[in-house]
């Protein structure tokens, strides 16, 4: 039994929708060279990649796609759930329908593309749409913050859905992830809990209703708190310090 440093993406390794940095790489291939190391996030593979490099596969040890739905050891893919497949068509048309119908009345200042995205296990939900641009993207989180337009689509889905027992998680500054209970960040765990003694976790939204909540929260997990990816170096830094 060994010890794994996990980490979220955006706000972590990243800023936000941003490509990661050579330092922060660098960092992290050198933490590998002593302890394994992995990612999960809400993302697909493809996003994980545009941020991360066309060759994640091989700079991590586990890659926790779609939080851990679609995952990778080695560069291999092991694991695959579908949402589509555990929720059925009908429940899905349900649950799209309700949320056209809410974007559709919502007054916001701007408006672009793409507010329901499909992913391989979760819907990602923009109300601003996921088209904006990054100075519109920084305006709608500004206006969020004041006006909790997530929070309160959310609320009314949780009110006018309970029958699809979902769980609603706020993952970044246009959006949020909807998948079934138990298809948080925790459902990687399940491939860590019997090879790890220790499971390491960085993350930035791990406050209640942020998408790294349960995982940092998790009896399994020594969970800790980052708000950008300077501080997660240097939190890293300071565990493997204390243990020398």
């Amino acid at each position: 039994m060994s010890k794994i440093f996990l980490f979220d993406v955006d706000g972590t390794l990243t800023e936000p929708r941003q490509k990661i940095t050579d330092d922060m790489l660098f960092f992290l291939r050198l933490l590998r060279t002593k302890y394994p190391i992995a990612i999960v996030g809400g993302s697909d593979l493809a996003k994980q990649r545009e941020q991360l490099g066309n060759n994640i596969l091989k700079e991590f040890d586990y890659i926790f796609s779609e939080n851990g739905l679609i995952a990778y050891k080695d560069g291999e893919l092991f694991h695959k759930q579908s949402i589509k497949n555990f929720m059925g068509q009908q429940n899905m048309n349900l649950f799209i329908n309700t949320c056209l119908h809410y974007l559709s009345d919502l007054n916001i200042p701007v408006k672009t593309g793409t507010f329901i995205e499909l992913r391989n296990g979760m819907f990602n939900i923009s109300p601003i749409g996921r088209n904006c641009s990054q100075q519109e993207r920084k305006a709608f989180k500004e206006y969020d913050e004041k006006n909790y337009v997530m929070e309160n689509m959310i609320t009314y889905l949780n009110q006018n859905l309970p029958e699809l027992k979902l769980k609603y998680s706020i993952g970044g500054e246009i959006s949020f992830d909807v998948f079934p209970e138990g298809w948080d960040k925790t459902y990687c765990l399940q491939f860590l809990k019997d090879k790890y003694s220790e499971i390491y976790f960085f993350g930035d939204k791990t406050h209640k209703g942020g998408n790294d909540y349960e995982i940092y929260n998790h009896p399994l997990v020594k969970g800790y708190n980052v708000l950008s990816p300077k501080m997660t170096k240097d939190i890293v830094e300071l565990i493997l310090s204390e243990r020398n």
